[in-house]
């Protein structure tokens, strides 16, 4: 499938989404919204694909935010709405991905850009990497997911420190309160995530699928209880697959195991 706003590659088990709006610091509009879900489908799709890796494709922008244009064009707050739900349809599709999502950061990434990498399972951010969420700034909130993925990543009272203020928080910053698991080099990115990438590649696709499925699951129940279930029935339901048999058979034979993905 051919793509307008982002360019979309595989490499080996890792499917490689580069945001491609360079002339509008890769903002996000509703076609870049559209090739997002319609990637993410399609990579939803493809069993060869193990791993998804997200980036800006520039060292000066990951994604600069909702292009302002466009949301200075809806005239209603249904229309408002609706551009809102979108924003978090594609996100969602992002975060609920059974596939591992990494997002490779660097330079700017505000609004809507920083949105789209909270949805993403792992951050790996540059040094010259800015994160925010600006919006209060323009009169609004963050609409596709802001004021909600930040505490949780962050924790409440940093997340309102930001959103109230709109200030950009550093790589470094970013790193000390958990929005980015790895600040490296500018030249060591792609590198850098690529490597995380084919390690994730090399493990067993069912418990890899299910280990992203209980975590988010868990996260977003109401008590420990519920999610200690979840992580149970991981648990219980990996024991019907050739790779848990193989995986333990090869520890106790001290051999590198050969996974199937079965």
């Amino acid at each position: 499938m051919g793509y307008n706003t982002i360019l979309y590659e595989k490499k080996d088990r890792v499917g490689i989404i580069t945001l491609n709006r360079p002339n509008a610091m890769n903002a996000l509009n509703s076609n870049v919204l559209e090739d997002l879900s319609n990637v993410m489908d399609e990579i939803a799709a493809d069993d060869d694909v193990k791993v998804v890796i997200i980036t800006g494709g520039n060292e000066k922008f990951f994604a600069a935010g909702a292009d302002i244009k466009e949301l200075e064009s809806l005239t209603t707050p249904v229309e408002a709405h609706r551009f809102s739900l979108k924003v978090q349809g594609v996100l969602n599709k992002i975060e609920n991905l059974e596939k591992p999502v990494i997002a490779a950061i660097s330079g700017y990434a505000l609004g809507g850009g920083c949105e789209m990498i909270m949805a993403c399972d792992i951050r790996i951010a540059a040094e010259n990497a800015v994160f925010g969420q600006p919006e209060i700034k323009i009169g609004v909130i963050p609409g596709g997911g802001g004021t909600q993925r930040l505490p949780r990543i962050v924790g409440l009272s940093k997340a309102k420190e930001l959103l109230y203020t709109g200030d950009p928080m550093s790589a470094d910053d970013a790193f000390r309160v958990g929005l980015v698991s790895k600040v490296v080099p500018v030249e060591a990115l792609m590198a850098e995530a690529a490597n995380l990438a084919n390690k994730i590649a090399r493990q067993p696709g069912i418990a890899l699928k299910t280990t992203k499925r209980v975590l988010n699951n868990g996260m977003n129940v109401s008590n420990i209880n519920s999610a200690l279930e979840y992580e149970s029935q991981g648990f219980e339901n990996l024991f019907s697959t050739e790779d848990q048999k193989e995986g333990m058979k090869a520890f106790i034979g001290k051999r590198k195991p050969i996974f199937k993905d079965k």
